[in-house]
């Protein structure tokens, strides 16, 4: 395969290769754990907010949820820094990986389906939890199937890669 040398300057930049080979704290495992911070205050109150359309927890109101928002959209920011600096460490390992994509792509969905969720969902003040539920309930199921899709897909990155690093195999590749 292809590898653009672009991916070599990355992994050869003193930030890369500080990121991969650190003994510090702050190093690869601590942006990792961040990468996690974030994917539970994005995907968290998602689900949550999924579920509740969806039926559970009946007894708690729908509409103050929509403060949950502000949440979801610093969990963004947390992934977007985050998993670009798990980027900047292993280029090579992403780039070439069709998973990469397909996670990507799917978060877009993600992010479009809670938009779209905040609006149709939480965009009427004057409407009642179960008109919200009825606007909601197909997004509700459709947010909750992409975000565990998009979890999975980025576990399997660490177990589906071809190469590692520029120019090297992953074992067994």
């Amino acid at each position: 395969m292809y590898q653009p040398e672009i991916l070599h300057s990355i992994e050869q930049s003193a930030f890369s290769i500080w990121l991969r080979e650190t003994d510090s704290i702050f190093g690869f495992y601590f942006v990792l754990m961040c990468h996690t911070i974030g994917m539970v205050f994005l995907v968290g109150p998602s689900a949550a907010i999924d579920l509740r359309i969806l039926g559970v927890a009946q007894d708690l109101p729908l509409a103050p949820m929509k403060k949950f928002y502000n949440l979801m959209y610093l969990g963004f920011v947390i992934n977007v820094i985050s998993g670009t600096m798990l980027l900047v460490a292993y280029p090579t390992k992403a780039v070439t990986n069709p998973d990469f994509y397909f996670k990507l792509t799917l978060i877009g969905i993600g992010m479009w389906i809670l938009q779209k969720m905040k609006v149709q969902v939480f965009g009427d003040g004057s409407m009642t939890d179960t008109a919200r539920m009825a606007q909601g309930v197909g997004l509700a199921k459709a947010s909750l199937l992409v975000w565990v899709a998009v979890i999975t897909a980025g576990r399997l990155l660490a177990y589906t890669y071809t190469y590692l690093l520029f120019h090297s195999y992953a074992p067994g590749g």
